[in-house]
């Protein structure tokens, strides 16, 4: 095992795989000093710059995160960790930690590579896409590292796992994104997780949550964990308690509804979109049969450049 990895966390996998086990809600490892200081230091020193990467939101303006999903040209640490990740060894390894057989690397970085939240930003619990976008595999896990020299809960912004959003006896469990953790978790139709919006203190407002996501999937998964292919699934966050009956509204509050309401009309006009899509997919299949074998040659072959436009 690459010595990029702390020792203590690739001496003895089956431990871990027994902490990952007996994890609630779902299968998780949370890894403190995970990586070798100074390789940390270096991701952390070599994180690109917000304006670098994609921070379009999804009704198209810009937002408070960016992403740079290839991250081998960010520099020579994170080129190490780029190689790290996709080595035998180091898949073995969180096979290994994990109990997912042949698990396999993206070269792509789907969703992945690094994050960067500012002031304000939040997310909507949700389970992730089950599919690679492009190859037919199946979404395992997730491990971020989290690249935060200082952070606290009460700033928001900290990972939330959810055994159900949408249950009123909803269990959740909080993992602060602090400096060199990292967290692995299963990617199933019940892996719910998010992060309340980042409320910084006055001082720190120009700083953010930084991590390093990496995704991982396999060819197989077992039948009890199968569904259709889907995309990411988002639920809305709740009211606050403080909405009840007789409480006055300010300023705050409503700026606060006007937020909530617009994330609902987001997630909605997605849904919209891929029911679009896929009703122009089912259109497109049938005039691909009517023409034939070759109408169905290229209806695969348009479905296939698409997809990889994406990337």
């Amino acid at each position: 095992m690459p010595d990029a990895i702390a020792a203590r966390h690739r001496a003895d996998p089956a431990a871990l795989r027994s902490r990952f086990d007996s994890a609630r809600p779902f299968r998780h490892l949370v890894l403190d000093g995970f990586l070798d200081e100074a390789f940390a230091d270096a991701l952390l020193a070599q994180f690109p710059p917000f304006e670098r990467g994609s921070a379009v939101a999804e009704d198209g303006s810009l937002g408070n995160k960016s992403t740079v999903e290839r991250i081998r040209g960010l520099g020579p640490a994170y080129a190490a960790l780029d190689d790290l990740v996709q080595s035998r060894p180091f898949l073995d390894w969180l096979s290994g930690a994990t109990g997912i057989p042949d698990l396999l690397y993206d070269p792509w970085y789907f969703g992945g590579g690094t994050h960067e939240n500012r002031n304000g930003q939040d997310l909507d619990a949700h389970v992730d896409f089950n599919r690679h976008p492009v190859e037919p595999w199946h979404r395992r896990l997730n491990l971020i590292v989290y690249l935060n020299r200082q952070w606290q809960d009460e700033w928001g912004g900290s990972l939330q796992l959810h055994s159900d959003p949408r249950a009123d006896d909803d269990q959740v469990s909080t993992i602060t994104p602090l400096f060199n953790r990292a967290v692995v978790f299963e990617t199933t139709e019940w892996s719910w997780h998010a992060f309340p919006p980042i409320r910084l203190p006055a001082g720190r407002e120009g700083e953010s949550r930084r991590s390093v996501a990496l995704y991982f999937y396999s060819r197989e998964r077992p039948a009890d964990e199968l569904a259709p292919t889907h995309s990411t699934i988002y639920v809305d966050r709740p009211l606050p308690g403080r909405f009840r009956p007789g409480h006055v509204l300010d300023e705050a509050d409503v700026q606060e509804l006007r937020v909530l309401l617009k994330r609902r009309d987001m997630h909605l006009q997605r849904l919209y979109g891929d029911l679009a899509g896929l009703n122009a997919q089912l259109e497109g299949a049938r005039a691909a049969l009517a023409r034939g074998l070759l109408g169905r040659i290229e209806h695969f072959a348009r479905r296939t450049l698409a997809r990889l436009r994406r990337r």
